[in-house]
């Protein structure tokens, strides 16, 4: 039992779930509606797409980089403390951005505060909510961060609301919505707790090994041991390749379908469509891998999107079209962020997983910074968005290989 805890909290054990819904969705409201605020900042202090897209890079990288440090404190301290403490951080940083007049001011605020205080919600509950569900990791996994993409659904239409309401605009979206990102973290700090050493559901025990589904038989690792390990590392580089691709495609997707021809609200609807996929994935992925196992769910997620990110290119004229390769894209993105954690978890066990899994998670605040930036670079540099997308399918291409030779740690 983790020793800030004192004793074990006494709830259901889907309480934790709710916990790992609400820190995810709180990080959703975060990351993945960045766009609509390009229009207006740019219209108020005319900066660069460039420079305001800026602004989620630093996001991304320092909210993937605070995971780990988010992580080892969970393990040492207690989730409950350090998503209290991410979640005033994150509050302050979002409400501070709504008084920036500089690109300096907002990225210190949106990109330094703000992504700080959520690299340390949205880790401990991902560690410690699957922990209550050995019998369902992957789709406790994928509870836990479902809220990513409920995010996108609930902030943009949000944002766009109160951006155009009269009298008001995009000060009050960071204002209103940075002290409702701090209530809810609050209120999923409060529903985290961790079960005791060795403890299971009752009539449960652990299954055998099999071939469809190999189980380490390393036991508990320590992180200074996981991280010795090189399956670790080959995770780590086949999630950055997933984010790279994934990323570059929710920076660009709608940019592509407009510059093919299509409307912007054409395009809009391959973006909601990504959006809406990416989000069910998260839990239904997770019911798929607890069956068939992580490894032939992540050859068939990560073979699809080589598939996907090749059509993507000739997709864009096509409202239909785009929009069936988007929910693909959107579907196989959002998986991962089940099956890492859900791996990591089954390859080094619970006692050192958020530190383990907070490290692993880090490939997506670089894949965050790099993927778009090098897509936008690509674009233009051969005025189109063929090279970026064909990029973007070999990339994956690694996370297939490595994925295909993988296997779990040797037994200690």
């Amino acid at each position: 039992m983790n020793r800030s805890e004192g004793t074990v909290v006494k709830m259901p054990r889907w309480v934790p779930l709710l916990g790992g819904v609400l820190g995810s969705t709180t990080c959703g409201l975060l990351l993945y509606a960045w766009s609509v605020f390009i229009k207006p900042l740019n219209a108020e202090f005319g900066w660069s797409r460039a420079d305001i897209s800026l602004a989620f890079s630093i996001c991304a990288l320092v909210f993937g980089i605070t995971t780990f440090f988010a992580g080892k404190a969970s393990d040492k301290y207690g989730p409950r403390i350090v998503v209290i403490i991410g979640s005033v951080i994150l509050g302050i940083g979002f409400v501070l951005s709504g008084f920036i007049s500089s690109k300096g001011g907002l990225y210190a605020t949106y990109g330094l505060i703000a992504g700080l205080g959520g690299g340390m919600v949205y880790l401990p509950p991902i560690a410690t909510a699957p922990k209550w569900w050995p019998d369902r990791k992957a789709l406790a996994t994928g509870f836990a961060v479902v809220g990513l993409g409920l995010g996108s659904f609930i902030m943009a239409p949000l944002a766009t609301y109160i951006i155009t309401a009269p009298g008001m605009g995009w000060r009050y979206v960071f204002i209103y919505v940075g002290v409702a990102m701090g209530v809810m973290g609050l209120v999923s700090a409060w529903c985290l707790s961790v079960p005791p050493a060795g403890w299971k559901p009752a009539g449960w025990n652990p299954p055998a090994p099999s071939p469809a589904k190999p189980v380490s038989t390393a036991g508990d690792y320590t992180f200074r041991d996981a991280i010795r390990t090189s399956q670790f590392w080959l995770l780590y580089v086949a999630y950055f390749c997933g984010c790279f691709a994934g990323l570059m495609v929710i920076g660009h997707i709608a940019g592509h379908g407009i510059e093919s021809g299509l409307k912007p609200m054409e395009a809009a609807y391959a973006v909601s469509t990504l959006a809406i996929f990416n989000a069910v994935t998260r839990i239904l992925i997770g019911v798929v891998a607890d069956k068939a196992g992580t490894r032939f769910s992540f050859l068939a997620v990560f073979i699809l999107q080589v598939v996907a990110m090749a059509l993507l290119y000739p997709a864009g004229s096509s409202m239909v079209f785009l929009s069936i390769i988007a929910a693909l894209i959107g579907w196989n993105y959002g998986a991962m962020f089940t099956l890492f954690p859900a791996t990591c978890l089954q390859y080094y066990g619970p006692t050192a997983q958020g530190a383990n899994y907070g490290l692993l998670f880090t490939a997506f605040g670089l894949a965050g910074f790099f993927g778009p930036y090098v897509g936008g670079m690509l674009k233009d540099v051969t005025g189109t968005y063929y090279a970026p997308f064909l990029v973007g399918a070999v990339v994956v291409a690694v996370s297939v290989v490595i994925t295909a030779v993988l296997k779990p740690p040797a037994a200690r």
